[in-house]
């Protein structure tokens, strides 16, 4: 089974003072819109796509930079990697492979923190 699932997690708009979430969670730099993405073709970067893996696809970031994703309703977070180009549908900022999606337990299209390692 196929899906694209994007999750808002690198909207590059500044959260100075904190946005407050759901859970009350405040994000300390940027929030972004992400969704769980899937693809058959590979990666821009030329790596093979993992969808297990913990990376990522982002429209400007460089290939190899490292971001720490944080689901803003569980506090549950991890770092992924830039392999990847997109999304390419508005409003979306980072495409999460399969696996980190699911390690910060994002089901859906949703908003997370992002802070850039």
């Amino acid at each position: 089974m196929t899906f694209k699932l994007i999750i808002p997690l690198l909207l590059v708009s500044t959260c100075s003072g904190g946005i407050a979430f759901a859970a009350s969670t405040t994000c300390p730099s940027v929030s972004m819109n992400a969704t769980q993405y899937n693809s058959s073709l590979g990666t821009a970067s030329g790596q093979p796509f993992r969808s297990d893996g913990l990376t990522a696809a982002h429209k400007k970031l460089p290939f190899g930079t490292r971001v720490k994703v944080t689901n803003p309703r569980t506090g549950a977070s991890t770092i992924v990697v830039i392999n990847d180009r997109g999304p390419f549908t508005r409003g979306r900022d980072i495409d999460l492979s399969r696996g980190a999606a699911r390690a910060i337990g994002l089901t859906s299209v949703g908003t997370v923190c992002a802070e850039i390692l």
